[in-house]
């Protein structure tokens, strides 16, 4: 037998000790190939996922980290590649190769780098069938170890995995806004910054909020002006705090306007949507919007696209695209899924569509999917119906049934809060023992917007007792009695305006009970010197929609728009102004208030919303305040033809209100500033005022016949307007005068004192100017005991009328 030479025997024997001492070591360098690099140049010439798979089978026991992070990456790839109707998630997650990927990434990801990491996190959460993957949750604490090394876009990605599992208000998501406070200076990636700001805004600080605000149009300029989907997170992250900030909001305007092009259903629907929730107005947008969609409609024939359509363009679309949506989604509703029935339902009480056809079609589909809606869906469900005047009793039974059923076992105050609402929506909105002390356990844990929306309901309740069974229970009255005491108690534990206005903010005043809203009045001006450039828009807009006039509150927003009025947007400059107008209040310094405020707006009369600015016009007058240069940019033909234009795509009801207000605009113009050379353009109903009553008296205080001297109201001879303007009909005989009658309740009035509001006090001027005594009577007077027979009444109105007084 052939002898081994001695250097072989040494060799072998060094070998086997170093395999012994370090078997891992021997293993990876025996098998591993010397580069990794062949391994992923052969992984991305695979064109589908079998041969990705097929791949993943031949080579994982030598497969490295970056390999494995390599296979995830081209699997998400191949996904991203395809139309949604191809897309087959579940075939790749199904797949046995699949779980070997996984299992491999699961023995590895403490290997991988920080890019790595956050990538196959970020996939596997695409692919994860189950709510709870282990590998997903290895992932995230292996992130959260190495978090304070990531920069900014590692950082963002992160976030929107934990967005993607609902994870905003985790101690992680809390820790990610603390890095990005900490280095929010330094910070220069917007693209980067927009993501994280959407995803960490639910638990920011107001003031953390306007840091980012500051920073995002300092970085804006940076961007690329093609950058949409950075202006679109930017839109959300406003919309998330409820924040109108109207120069981000035009910048991001800017480029959507330059990229409309490019912009699809899905983007156009999103932007809309935000649009919407923010109150912004973009005229501009929403026609070339309009008209882009327009294009689609013959080219949605799937139900999916083609209600996504429906709901987008519905409410914007001119009468004849209107009428070919609802005939083109009749013919669909049938394979209307539940989901979609509610959408659609929803986009016609935008549109104000009462097509019983079609809401019947569409209330059929609801009604068998009625079981799988969640409590919130119902109370959009109800809302809509009842705006859209629908009635059918077995249909309202059904969804009185499965309101009270969330009702008892639910426990979050804001989720009982609109349950309870739409509940008081139905036919009989009554509630029994059970819903009542649903409603008094949550209580404590209520904000002010829960507390509001619990005592419009009960109010509701109560009125139609009153109404229909000519009752009021001891529990509604004692149930009203604690929701104050808890309001009340909310608002004494209130140590800043800005903590405070995080629960108002969402809170429409004009729905406060009147012992809570004097309280909660009292408590803004209690923080009165807190109210400065950025909040007194908002701050104006509350008290405007409580119809509660504090001369406190409002002498100070004037002072703010007078002081800091560079600060101060021009486009809000009409929600500084609305309370004064509806409120009929002039602050000390009124000239210069109004005057610094419309002062501001003059270089911006031409690009200003028309809508806008016919509001602006109209409040502006009724406070008698007439601004020439702002007015005759009104009354002219360029503006009333971009008028006509967005007209065209409000809803009827806001259409009207548009068009009736630049009618009183114009009226009040032409009787109060004859000089403005302003013609009648609505000579019919300027020229006509509606009053509850009225007669002619003559010099001796006795009635007229009327009709000999019945004439339009219109031109007095003595005004300085055109011959053809002369008022129709025979002269008042010498000494005889008109009588104006008028009752007032209690909306034309403030809702603390009895102050007569604007409009009331506008028309009052008007009819006096027309050559009319106006005799104005409030429902106090009428109502009062005093007048409680009918003989006080009638004495009360001789001696208003003619002077009389009784013995």
């Amino acid at each position: 037998m052939k002898k081994t030479p001695v250097f072989l025997d040494s060799l072998v024997t060094d070998m086997l000790r170093l395999r012994a001492i370090c078997p891992f070591s021997w293993r990876v360098f025996q098998f591993r190939p010397i580069s990794c690099e062949p391994l992923i140049i052969q992984m991305n010439k695979c064109t589908d996922e079998e041969q990705i798979f097929d791949f993943i089978e031949r080579n994982k026991a030598i497969l490295s980290e970056k390999q494995v992070g390599c296979a995830f990456d081209m699997l998400w790839k191949l996904q991203k590649q395809k139309t949604s109707l191809l897309k087959n998630v579940e075939d790749v997650r199904d797949h046995p190769q699949f779980l070997t990927l996984h299992n491999l990434a699961t023995n590895k990801f403490k290997l991988m780098n920080d890019d790595t990491l956050v990538n196959v996190l970020h996939i596997t959460q695409r692919f994860a069938g189950e709510s709870h993957d282990p590998l997903v949750e290895a992932l995230v604490t292996e992130a959260w170890r190495r978090l304070e090394r990531f920069d900014i876009k590692l950082l963002s990605e992160f976030s929107s995995c934990l967005a993607d599992q609902r994870l905003y208000f985790s101690p992680l998501m809390g820790k990610i806004a603390d890095i990005v406070h900490r280095n929010l200076e330094t910070t220069q990636d917007l693209s980067s910054l927009s993501v994280l700001m959407v995803n960490i805004s639910s638990l920011i600080s107001r003031h953390f909020q306007q840091q980012l605000v500051n920073k995002t149009e300092l970085l804006f300029d940076t961007i690329d002006s093609s950058e949409v989907n950075v202006a679109t997170r930017i839109t959300r992250f406003l919309r998330n705090i409820k924040y109108c900030y109207q120069p981000l909001l035009e910048k991001c305007n800017n480029v959507f306007l330059s990229n409309v092009d490019q912009l699809d259903l899905d983007s156009i629907s999103k932007i809309l949507r935000l649009y919407k929730l923010l109150q912004f107005n973009s005229f501009e947008f929403i026609m070339m919007a309009k008209k882009k969609l327009t294009e689609m409609i013959p080219l949605c024939n799937h139900p999916a696209s083609f209600v996504k359509l429906f709901i987008t363009l519905g409410p914007i679309a001119g009468p004849e695209e209107k009428k070919q949506l609802k005939s083109t989604l009749l013919l669909m509703s049938e394979d209307l899924t539940g989901e979609q029935a509610l959408a659609v339902l929803r986009a016609m009480e935008d549109m104000e569509s009462r097509n019983s056809h079609l809401i019947k079609r569409v209330t059929s589909v609801l009604h068998k999917h009625l079981d799988s809606y969640k409590p919130l869906e119902l109370l959009k469900i109800t809302q809509a119906l009842t705006f859209l005047h629908f009635q059918r009793k077995e249909f309202s039974a059904k969804l009185r049934e499965l309101l009270l059923s969330h009702l008892k076992i639910s426990f979050i105050p804001t989720e009982v809060s609109f349950l309870v609402y739409a509940i008081s929506l139905l036919p009989s909105p009554h509630l029994d023992e059970v819903g009542i002390s649903r409603i008094e356990a949550v209580l404590p844990q209520c904000d002010l917007n829960n507390l509001s929306s619990f005592a419009t309901s009960v109010l509701r309740w109560i009125q139609y007792d009153h109404m229909y069974l000519d009752s009021i229970t001891g529990k509604q009255l004692k149930l009203l009695q604690k929701l104050d005491h808890y309001g009340r108690q909310r608002l004494q534990h209130s140590n800043s305006l800005d903590l405070l206005w995080e629960e108002l903010k969402s809170v429409r005043g004009n729905t406060f009970p009147e012992s809570l809203l004097e309280e909660t009045i009292a408590t803004l001006q209690h923080f009165v010197d807190e109210i400065n450039y950025i909040n007194v828009v908002e701050i104006a807009s509350f008290i405007s929609n409580t119809d509660y006039l504090s001369t406190l509150l409002l002498d100070r927003i004037a002072s703010v728009a007078v002081q800091q009025i560079e600060k101060i947007h021009p486009f809000t400059i009409l929600a500084i102004i609305l309370p004064f107008s509806t409120l009929n209040y002039d602050p000390p310094q009124r000239d210069e208030f109004f005057g610094t405020c419309v002062q501001h707006l003059n270089s911006y009369l031409g690009i200003l919303d028309p809508l806008m600015l016919v509001y602006l016009g109209f409040s502006l007058a009724t406070l008698q305040y007439f601004p020439e240069d702002l007015l005759k940019s009104i009354f002219n033909i360029e503006f009333l033809s971009r008028l006509d234009s967005q007209l065209e795509i409000l809803s009827s009801s806001l259409s009207a209100r548009v068009q009736f207000h630049l009618m009183e605009l114009n009226r009040s113009i032409c009787l109060e500033c004859p000089e403005f050379q302003i013609p009648w353009f609505h000579d019919r109903f300027c020229q006509q005022y509606n009053k509850d009553f009225e007669c002619i008296l003559d010099k001796r205080k006795k009635p007229l016949p009327y009709g000999s001297h019945n004439t339009a109201l219109g031109h007095l001879p003595e005004m300085p307007w055109e011959p053809n303007t002369e008022i129709v009909g025979s002269r008042l005989p010498p000494g005889a005068e008109r009588i104006a009658l008028e009752f007032l309740d209690s909306k034309s009035f403030c809702r603390n004192i009895p102050h007569m509001k604007g409009k009331s006090a506008m028309k009052k001027r008007h009819l006096e100017i027309l050559g009319y005594r106006v005799i104005q009577i409030s429902q106090f007077e009428w109502n009062s005991m005093a007048l409680s027979t009918k003989d006080a009444r009638m004495d009360y109105l001789r001696e208003r009328i003619f002077g009389e007084v009784k013995s």
